[in-house]
């Protein structure tokens, strides 16, 4: 018998069976849809707990290359799961049988985090749906009884507009003397950008770290015609109207108690080919041990990384600095220099660095014991992140010194036991020969364990160094230290750089010289503000 014979001849039969293989066929593909989902839900969850616990290690220990390329892998890798995950549940949903009599299947629906409410000074638009006018079960008259309200984020599409600054010109009848008013200031003297086309080409250079070239790609789409060169002008000319508002901010950070210095290359274009510059970051943080005077991190551009760079950055300087142990800095720590020594105090993450990869890599375990030793240390400093002067030293007094003089004998002990061509015996070496440098945070209640204050400051660099590849010239990173000065300064002050960059410039050249702290971040008032106060 053919696979045709078993089919019934009655129509309706044949209807029920085809209506029935069908539903089963939904029910199926609904099931496998909703399977999927649920396999890409645990999955995204899975990568949420890896970035969380990389997230924390890379704020407890502060940055190293590797950690901050990984933090930044799985930023990506979670991306992406979080858009596989919405189109699967999407897909599951589509999938799912509308009516569930027929087949007993739910699209699947990810359990999401409590979503934070739209922001609060953005403006609402309503739309009201219009109701029906009677009951449509029994025609009765309605009566309102309250309404629900979803709220859905929109934009609206940035809009170009070109101002024309008109001024009139009048003659005297009398004398025939011609009368008009005077040029308003630009931010751009030969330019023609007005202040917040310029403010947005800074900020999306210096803080979203995109090139001109892909800037004049997007303007072009959107019909305006801005080549890299015309960009070019306006980031110059801003950065020199900017310079004395960034002279301001590196004289407040070098008024500092205590400073956290760092570097960190820049490929800088020369001939055809690149050689490597540098950048130099002081930052200003006094939240750590109570203070009030506001933070600040200040930049600057070297050719090369000889030690006269700073000690020219730093040559009135002469408090506590914290930073990694760079040579150059030696000669700034000498009891004979002028106005007086720098007091050094070293980074301890640098020091636990060194055991970490050993630990890490080679499983070595009296490097994974240090590790531990220094992570007890580290611990302690987070409980009393932000209290005074005072109350840190005292902790420090009580739990850290006696675990430090627990640490110093045990690594003299191991020490003993190894070769000096050891890698283990190498990172103890490190640690032994700056424990003064390392323990002066003990007695000293302004000091933190670690330099990663301005290794985090430093990160913009880093990761800008991946879109825009490589500075012009050398006065392209003297200008790049210039905005990033400006730009990390406001992001430190929770100041939004764009908004503040626009209002500046639009004010600035009109600005007396001896008020320019007026416009520093933590200083900073919009028109309004300022009206209102």
């Amino acid at each position: 018998m053919s696979a045709a014979d078993s089919f019934p001849d009655d129509i309706a039969t044949l209807k029920a069976m085809l209506v029935a293989e069908r539903a089963a066929r939904i029910e199926a593909e609904a099931k496998a849809r909703s399977a999927e989902a649920k396999a890409n839900a645990r999955a995204l969850e899975i990568a949420k707990l890896k970035f969380a616990i990389a997230k924390l290690r890379h704020q407890r220990f502060g940055q190293s290359a590797e950690r901050g390329a990984l933090l930044e892998q799985l930023e990506l890798q979670l991306a992406d799961l979080e858009e596989t995950a919405a189109e699967a549940e999407t897909a599951a949903k589509i999938a799912a049988p509308a009516n569930a009599d027929k087949a007993q299947v739910r699209g699947f629906e990810r359990q999401s985090p409590a979503r934070r409410p739209l922001p609060e000074h953005l403006p609402r638009e309503r739309i009201v749906y219009p109701a029906p006018s009677a009951c449509p079960c029994c025609g009765g008259m309605l009566r309102k009884l309250g309404e629900d309200v979803t709220e859905t984020l929109e934009v609206v599409p940035r809009q170009w507009k070109v101002i024309q600054h008109v001024r009139e010109k009048f003659s005297c009848r009398a004398c025939e003397a011609i009368t008009q008013p005077p040029a308003p200031s630009h931010p751009i003297a030969r330019g023609r950008a007005g202040p917040a086309p310029a403010a947005q080409v800074l900020f999306f250079k210096y803080a979203l770290h995109l090139p001109l070239n892909r800037q004049s790609d997007a303007y072009a789409r959107e019909g305006i015609d801005l080549d890299v060169s015309t960009l070019a002008d306006w980031v110059g000319a801003a950065a020199a109207t900017l310079t004395p508002l960034v002279e301001a901010i590196r004289a407040h950070v070098f008024a500092a108690e205590r400073i956290h210095a760092d570097d960190t290359t820049v490929p800088v274009l020369a001939k055809g080919k690149t050689r490597t510059g540098r950048l130099w970051t002081y930052v200003r943080d006094d939240q750590p041990f109570g203070g009030r005077d506001p933070p600040a991190a200040a930049f600057f551009y070297s050719r090369d990384r000889t030690g006269e760079h700073p000690e020219r950055h730093l040559a009135s300087y002469s408090g506590l600095m914290q930073a990694d142990a760079y040579a150059g800095f030696n000669r700034l720590y000498a009891v004979g220099r002028k106005p007086g020594p720098i007091i050094e105090a070293a980074c301890w993450a640098h020091a636990r660095r060194n055991f970490f990869d050993l630990a890490r890599l080679k499983k070595a375990p009296i490097a994974i014991e240090a590790v531990k030793r220094v992570d007890a240390l580290f611990d302690i400093e987070r409980a009393i992140d932000g209290l005074s002067v005072i109350e840190r030293r005292h902790v420090r007094n009580e739990q850290s010194r006696p675990l430090l003089a627990e640490l110093q004998t045990w690594l003299r002990g191991q020490r003993a036991r190894l070769s000096s061509k050891s890698e283990t015996a190498k990172a103890i070496d490190y640690a032994l020969k700056r424990w003064t440098a390392l323990t002066r945070f003990l007695d000293d209640g302004r000091l933190c364990m670690s330099n990663n204050a301005a290794e985090r400051a430093l990160r913009c660099i880093a990761v800008g160094r991946r879109n825009w590849t490589f500075a012009g010239s050398d006065e392209g990173g003297r200008r790049a230290a210039v905005l990033y000065t400006l730009i990390e300064t406001a992001k430190l002050n929770d100041v939004d750089p764009h908004a503040w960059l626009a209002d500046v410039l639009t004010r600035l050249p009109d600005h007396p010289a001896k008020r320019i702290n007026e416009f520093l971040p933590w200083n900073w008032k919009t028109p309004a503000n300022a009206a209102a106060a």
